[in-house]
């Protein structure tokens, strides 16, 4: 067995890609247009798992559009969230923070962090190795919304 992607449904392509790739820094590994079904699906992968998504198509997020839909999305509670290890926690969350996006809860520990998507998906960002020291202004931060 193994772990090929995540799939979630998305509601705007731009808006999604502008979070998903400009923001967050994942890339588009490649895109699949359905006329006869009326839908898109963008797979994106983190810029280390890149080279395996193209060759294997794993690790992946897949990006679910339906041209039609005006379905609201939400998550339930059976959902949890998806889960990327970044180099520095501090300077992520700061870019990110900079781009406009909420961090939800902030890396008051220097270990972990959790913002959402345009789409409302849960992602959490943990310290790759071993945890930061706290430093200001995350040690302090509140929680901002759910997660």
């Amino acid at each position: 067995m193994r772990y090929v992607h995540t799939m979630v449904r998305i509601t705007d392509i731009d808006e999604s890609l502008d979070f998903w790739v400009n923001k967050f820094g994942l890339e588009e590994v490649r895109r699949t247009e359905v006329p006869e079904g009326k839908f898109t699906l963008i797979f994106l992968a983190a810029p280390a798992d890149k080279a395996s998504a193209i060759e294997t198509r794993a690790p992946e997020l897949e990006l679910t559009y339906n041209w039609d839909s005006d379905e609201k999305l939400e998550t339930g509670r059976a959902w949890g969230h998806l889960a990327y290890r970044v180099d520095d926690i501090y300077a992520t969350c700061q870019k990110l923070m900079d781009a406009g996006v909420t961090i939800n809860r902030p890396p008051r520990d220097g270990w972990m962090a959790f913002v959402k998507s345009p789409d409302n998906i849960s992602i959490e960002l943990l310290q790759e190795g071993d945890a930061q020291a706290p430093q200001e202004p995350w040690a302090s931060m509140e929680n901002t919304g759910s997660w």
